[in-house]
């Protein structure tokens, strides 16, 4: 394991801890990503909160910035800049990634996808969804896209559990079993 993914998971962690003290974790969930998301989208940002060029009360003004767009409460924002302070900032996607994994285990979720080849309609989703959760013994969130190159059928993936149904995958099967007698 990379010493930035202990790193983040530490982070995670403590507040995830102090967010379930103060009954707060979804806020803090809330807020890690929302200023995650723009860390990772503005490159001026991530410049500003990382660049060592800037002396640290420029960075912590930049981040206290991004806490008041995110409504952050005083425990958050004291989280935010002590990311700024130990320069631990650049780890924010993990944190806030770490820490939604958290959040989902202690809630025993899962997050899966579905891909179909053409839109699926509610009632299929629902049943994808419910068989899902009773393979996996937990509830699943998912999210659906569509993808014409399947051809047909579905793929259904929930953490390493992959469930290929698509008509790509059992051409792409025949053909190769058919190849194989040659």
């Amino acid at each position: 394991m990379k010493k930035n993914t202990v790193l983040a998971k530490r982070y995670a962690r403590a507040l995830f801890l102090v967010g379930q003290e103060e009954d707060a974790v979804d806020a803090f969930g809330s807020v890690l990503s929302e200023v995650a998301e723009v860390f990772e989208a503005e490159p001026a940002v991530r410049d500003g909160l990382t660049n060592p060029l800037y002396p640290v009360e420029v960075r912590e003004k930049v981040m206290d910035y991004l806490a008041d767009q995110a409504d952050a409460t005083p425990v958050m924002r004291n989280f935010l800049r002590l990311l700024v302070q130990k320069k631990r900032v650049a780890l924010l996607p993990e944190i806030s990634a770490a820490y939604g994994r958290m959040v989902d285990e202690e809630r025993n979720v899962c997050r899966g996808r579905i891909v179909t080849a053409m839109e699926m309609d509610a009632e299929l989703e629902a049943q994808v969804k419910a068989t899902l959760e009773k393979i996996t013994g937990k509830s699943v969130v998912v999210t659906t896209e569509v993808d014409p190159s399947i051809l047909g059928g579905l793929i259904a993936q929930v953490g390493d559990l992959v469930l290929d149904g698509s008509l790509r995958t059992q051409l792409d099967e025949l053909k190769e079993s058919i190849t194989g007698r040659e």
